[in-house]
Order: structure tokens, then sequence, then C-alpha cells
């Protein structure tokens, strides 16, 4: 029912090399590179940033000013806060919003484009990978149509904790350096506070951006946007004569181990438009996302997906749907013949089945401290989750409490019992389990351990995240480090702080979240 049987996305880091590990750098004096901004038209357009009304640095993520060569000191000086709110150029930098295009809940726009994201330059980090410095929030571009270019302190705190929160559970997302409040007052559903973060990625390329020139017919663009993507993230891929096929087929199969991820964690993104899908498979829009709570398969966060098409249990779907109008889009770089350039793009689709599958398999297993493959794990993982599906129990919760089973015929009952609404259906599901880690020998210290490095105890639940906002909202950053803390270190046990694992109080159960969230 729940199961599907889902390619890893972890990323290793390229070795650091003099020249990238010299400094530490001020801010403004980055050795800026704007490898993308050399594209020039039509894949961009120049854009300055609109200033920020007194600009006020709210956060700094100390983890990211290492990463890119700034000193530890830097966030302190004006000159940092000024120019990651907008208010002072990047020296070096050549400001520009990118222009890309889109299907979004399944309908096509042919002109979308950055409304309200403006990328500075790019630099080389400590480990030498080329990073994006991109201000969200920072005023209108040439794509914002009828918006303000503006983000709002709300939803510029979600985006800093949840960058934070995925890349500390091990799943590829873009981060934010920083989150900068001003006094400029900006409309949502309500008057709110301007924001801005600064966004840190190796690429902020989409989907979409192919899809755009692909509509349009302008193939020499989009062979020129593929090998850009190719020669900056896949040189080894560079010179063969294949170079479109295999890069897609890499992109295929890490947006299935990408889906597999979010699984795995009760992560729900809520936009999964392919404007809003990362060329490198990283996790990309913070919009009206949420982890689970009870768990409900066909839990949708996004109150305007009234059809449930990006709900939980659509995403690996939604996934593969994306992936097959990236190939679509990308058919005249893989042959000169339609037919056959249509041949080779569906050989390439028809890798994520698989992949997604091999994925998730995986991860389920590791989930349920299973070391062996058998043929009955699909059966027992679905029962164990039809029991919490029936129940809405708690889904991070439950699976943490999982590593405290014992195998032994006369072990007392494990707390995850108490917790569990359906303690019949769960008795039963409990001995068909027991007897699958007996006949694997399991070890049920070595399996706890092995199963508390698979399920986090910590994740980022609304409820925690509207604290924070509230907070923020009067200046108090506390909590913020506070949760962030946790987030950074999701596995492990934190005494005092156990509440935070805690499944939301009842009035915080039903928070609903727009994309303005």
């Amino acid at each position: 029912m729940f199961y599907s049987a889902a390619m890893d996305a972890s990323t290793t880091e390229s070795p650091a090399s003099d020249a990238a590990t010299a400094g530490p750098h001020r801010i403004d004096a980055l050795p800026v590179e704007n490898r993308y901004a050399r594209l020039g038209e039509p894949f961009c357009v120049r854009t300055e940033p609109t200033p920020l009304t007194r600009p006020r640095l709210l956060h700094v993520n100390a983890v990211l000013l290492r990463q890119l060569g700034l000193g530890h000191d830097e966030a302190v000086r004006p000159e940092f806060t000024e120019i990651l709110s907008g208010n002072r150029p990047l020296p070096g930098g050549e400001p520009l919003s990118m222009r890309y295009a889109g299907h979004q809940f399944g309908a096509w726009v042919p002109q979308l484009g950055d409304g309200r994201a403006i990328l500075l330059g790019q630099l080389r980090d400590r480990h030498g990978v080329l990073q994006d410095l991109q201000l969200k929030g920072a005023g209108r571009t040439a794509f914002s149509r009828f918006g303000d270019g503006r983000a709002v302190l709300r939803s510029s705190v979600r985006e800093y904790l949840a960058g934070e929160a995925l890349h500390h559970l091990g799943i590829p997302s873009t981060r934010a350096l920083s989150l900068i409040v001003g006094d400029d007052p900006v409309r949502r559903e309500t008057i709110e506070p301007a924001a801005v973060i600064c966004r840190v990625a190796p690429s902020h390329v989409r989907f979409g951006h192919f899809e755009a020139f692909s509509y349009a017919g302008d193939v020499s663009a989009l062979r020129r946007l593929a090998d850009h993507v190719i020669d900056e993230h896949h040189p080894d891929l560079s010179e063969r004569p294949d170079r479109y096929t295999m890069w897609l087929r890499w992109v295929v199969d890490r947006t299935a181990g990408l889906m597999a991820q979010w699984q795995a964690v009760g992560f729900c993104h809520g936009v999964m438009n392919t404007d809003n899908m990362s060329i490198l498979g990283l996790t990309l829009d913070y919009g009206p996302y949420g982890f689970l709570d009870g768990f409900d398969a066909h839990h949708v966060c996004n109150h305007s997906d009234h059809a449930g098409r990006y709900a939980y249990d659509q995403q690996p779907v939604v996934g593969h749907w994306n992936c097959a109008r990236l190939i679509q889009a990308c058919l005249p770089l893989l042959a000169e013949a339609p037919q056959s350039a249509a041949e080779i793009g569906q050989a390439v689709l028809d890798r994520y089945p698989d992949a997604y599958a091999t994925a998730m398999t995986r991860r389920w297993r590791a989930k349920f401290g299973l070391k062996d493959e058998r043929d009955g794990d699909p059966d027992l993982i679905n029962h164990f989750l039809s029991l919490l599906h029936r129940g809405h129990d708690d889904f991070t919760g439950s699976f943490r409490a999982l590593a405290d089973v014992d195998t032994a015929r006369d072990a007392v009952p494990p707390p995850l019992r108490e917790r569990l609404h359906d303690v019949e259906a769960f008795d039963a599901w409990l001995e068909h389990y027991r007897d699958r880690l007996r006949g694997e020998h399991s070890d049920d210290a070595q399996r706890r351990a092995e199963m508390n490095r698979t399920n986090p105890k910590y994740v980022l639940r609304n409820h925690l995240a509207q604290d924070v906002i509230a907070a923020a909202a009067s200046g108090d950053t506390a909590p913020l480090d506070r949760l962030l803390t946790l987030l950074r270190r999701p596995y492990d046990e934190h005494p005092g702080l156990d509440h935070y694992a805690d499944e939301p109080p009842p009035e915080a159960r039903h928070l609903v979240l727009s994309c303005s969230s």
C-alpha cells in the first residue's frame, strides 16, 4: 500500500586546493567568478537589488561562513549586512535574475524566472566547489510580474531552518548564510516585516530552465545551457559524444534518490513544480513544506493543493513525471532524428522506477534495522506503515521508538506499544518483526545503535518553526539557536530538550501553510 520499493543522493566534497583554503576573506574581498553571468541573455537579466530599510542581521550561519572562507568575525562588520541585504554591491559581482519556465501543478507556464531572487555572484568555497550567493527577497526583478519581489520574516525563517534541517539529515539542499530583517512592510495574508536570506548552493539551475528554451524552439540556447551545467558540475562528461544522455541519466538517478530520502524522513515539499526541481538533485525552494507528525500517507502540506497533487505518497510519482518533462525538453540534444531521440530519452526515463525502488528499499530496511534482504520484507514494512496510518501515529517518534524492541521471546512490550492506537494490531505485527530479527541473528544493542543513526529523534516540526518565528519577530533569536542545535545533531540525545521531540500540542496539529509560508 505505502511501501514502494527509493539512489543514494549523498554528495562527496572535492579536495580543498591551496587557493581555496587561503583566507579568511572579507565579504567585500571575495574572489567572485560570475560564471553563470557570462552566459548573458537570454539566460538571465542584469538586476540590481532594491535596498532594504534599516537592515539588521538577525542570524548568521557560522558553519557556512567558514565554508566560504569568511572570517568568524566578518558578520559583525556593517559591510556584511549591507551587501547581503542588497543595500551595497558585492565587489566583483554581477547581480542577475535567471530566466526559466515550468509546469505548475501540471499546467505549462512559458515564462517564470526569478521573481524575488537575485544571484549576486559565484565563488569557490574552501573545498573548491563553486557556490552561488543568491539573495531571496531583495526586490523586484524582470520576472516579478505583479509581485513585489520581497520575502517576509516568516517564510525566511522557515527556509533558513529547513536548509539546515535537511542538510544535517544527509539530504542535499540549498542552505542559507544569513537572515536579515528590515523595516519595509510587506503585504501577504497580513502586513509583515520584509526579510532577506542569502541562499548558498552549487547551482540554482532548475528543470524549468531547460523547458523554457526547448518550448521556445531555441535549441542553441538549450545546448549552451546543458554544456554549461555539464562543464561546471560533470567535467568528466564534457568531451564525451554521449554527454547529454549520461548527464540526464545522472539527473534521473539523483532525483529518484532525493525522493527516497524525503520519504524516509517524512518530508513533504508541498510545491513540486518543475521550476522547483534542482538540476543537481538538491531540495530547492521551501514554501509550504512540512515534516509528518501523525502519519497520513495522503498528507497534503500546502493548503493551495486542493487536489492533493503533491501529497506525501505522490512525491515519488511526481518526481518521475518531472523527470519526464526535463527529458522531453532535452530531446533535441539526444539525437538528430526525432524517433532516435525519443527512444534514447525513454530509456533514460525508464531508469527512474528501479533507481527509486533500490534506494527506497535500502532506506526502509535501514529504518527497520534489517540487515538481510528477504522476500517478506515489503509486507512487514507495509503492515507497520498501515498501522501508523490507521491510527495517525507519530511518524518520527514511532520509528525512533522502534529501536527499543528486544528480540527475546519473553521480552517485555516495548515503550512504542504505549504510543500507538491499534495495540492489538501492533502486538500481532511485533511477533512477526521479532521473528524476522531473530532469523538474521540480530544483536539488539548493535541494531539499536544503527537504527538511532538512521531514524532521527528531532525533525523540524511546524509548531517548533512557528515558535521560532514568533520569537524572531520580537528580535529574540534564542529559540532559533536552540532549535538549530537540535537540527544540526538530529540523531543525538539532547538531555533537557526531549520535549522538542514530542508530538505537537492539539492546538498546533492542524497548522496550514501557503506558498507565502
